[in-house]
């Protein structure tokens, strides 16, 4: 990582979840790399303690979510801790319920976001990962959700982002099989967008970000705003949203810079407002 990132660590859940920003760009590393990344409860406390921490950042423009470890991005849910935590039905509605929260957290994620996915990426991972606006591999990964060989129902959010991602027949087999498959398959059915080669991974994932953190914060996040009423149902959509936010951009700071800049030929400024 460079060493722009090291100087602003901040760690979280006694340091299996790390913070790092640089030029407008933050990166949440799940740093659990013994256990491939497996997600603990204090790690999943902690990734939303570290959301919230990006979100509220005003220099942070775009968040990259990466696993520590080059073997996995998330390789799922901790399964040690099922006997003590999720070990029925009671137990597993409470457990879901801490871990919903932050998952629900990144749902509404106001800026935008990237997963970097090197390795495996199972389970909760899948559901974090699915989460993301932008999800990016390396040609070593490999994606599954093995909930039928666990003898577990995987949750109607993370499945809803499956079908909408790979359709219904697709999920289906995932999901029946608890099979895994390879990046190069991942993206030929739409789980991910791009797929590097695991050298590449990382600075492609960058200069993608930076990218974003370069281009107008606002014309953004009218894309994402939009973006997220189109998936809704018709009838759910928030039209004034949509229409308060184009209007923000229309008579922001920024336009009036992007405009500026494209007549002068140079590189704009943008602020966010």
């Amino acid at each position: 990582m460079p060493d722009t990132f090291s100087m602003t660590e901040k760690p979280y859940a006694d340091g299996k979840i790390l913070t790092h920003t640089a030029d407008g760009v933050g990166v949440i590393t799940f740093n659990n790399p013994d256990k491939r990344n497996a997600m603990s409860l204090e790690m999943w406390e902690g990734f939303g303690e570290a959301l919230t921490a990006l979100r509220d950042d005003d220099k942070v423009r775009v968040v990259i979510l990466r696993g520590a470890g080059g073997k996995a991005f998330v390789s799922g849910a901790d399964i040690s801790q099922f006997e003590k935590v999720r070990h029925n039905a009671a137990a597993s509605e409470q457990y879901a319920r801490r871990s919903a929260a932050q998952r629900a957290l990144l749902a509404d994620y106001p800026k935008p976001t990237i997963a970097c996915i090197d390795g495996y990426c199972l389970g909760g991972g899948m559901q974090v990962a699915m989460l993301a606006d932008i999800r990016l591999a390396s040609q070593d990964s490999q994606f599954g959700i093995p909930a039928a060989r666990l003898g577990i129902a995987y949750g109607y959010d993370g499945l809803k982002h499956l079908v909408s991602l790979v359709g219904p027949s697709w999920a289906r087999l995932l999901m029946y099989t608890g099979m895994r498959i390879d990046a190069a398959e991942a993206l030929r059915i739409g789980l991910v967008e791009r797929v590097f080669p695991q050298g590449e991974l990382w600075g492609e994932t960058m200069a993608i970000a930076e990218t974003i953190a370069q281009n107008a914060p606002l014309a953004i996040k009218a894309a994402k705003i939009t973006i997220a009423q189109v998936l809704k149902d018709e009838s759910a959509r928030d039209i004034d949203a949509i229409k308060a936010i184009g209007n923000a951009c229309m008579d922001s700071d920024d336009f009036r810079e992007g405009r500026q800049a494209f007549m002068a030929k140079r590189k704009p400024q943008f602020q966010g407002r």
